[in-house]
């Protein structure tokens, strides 16, 4: 069952928050110097957070209700990380010399999007089941 579509959405996920978190600048300095997730330790632990809870949601394929909350939980973690990024880059101009923002703080923005929908294809299939249990 890994094969279904929100296993591909919760896959998009971990190569975004896995794996592009390490390539992509969160922001750029005054000095053009790039500022990556690697650098930030609250960030990085974050995006990685991010990651292991979906790498076990989507082995819950089983456990549909339970893979459901757990899909929500990660997208409160997400916008935890979009909070984060929002206080970094509005109330510290002064103590993180921020000139312009990067890709990277749009990557947990882009994450909620696709566990969103992976969460509307497991409500998707978790109604086909309890239709089919009705027919019995």
């Amino acid at each position: 069952m890994i094969q279904r579509v929100q296993s591909l959405f919760l896959l998009m996920v971990i190569i975004l928050n896995g794996v592009l978190s390490f390539y992509l600048p969160l922001w750029i300095t005054s000095k053009n110097q790039e500022i990556y997730a690697l650098s930030q330790p609250l960030a990085i632990s974050l995006f990685l957070l991010s990651v292991l809870i979906t790498f076990i949601t989507i082995f819950l394929f089983k456990k549909r209700k339970l893979q459901f909350v757990v899909g929500r939980i990660n997208i409160i973690l997400n916008f935890v990380l979009v909070g984060v990024f929002a206080y970094w880059t509005l109330s510290l101009p002064g103590e993180m010399d921020i000139s312009e923002k990067g890709i990277g703080m749009l990557l947990p923005i882009i994450s909620i999007v696709f566990i969103a929908l992976a969460n509307k294809a497991i409500k998707k299939d978790e109604d086909l089941v309890k239709s089919v249990d009705r027919l019995r």
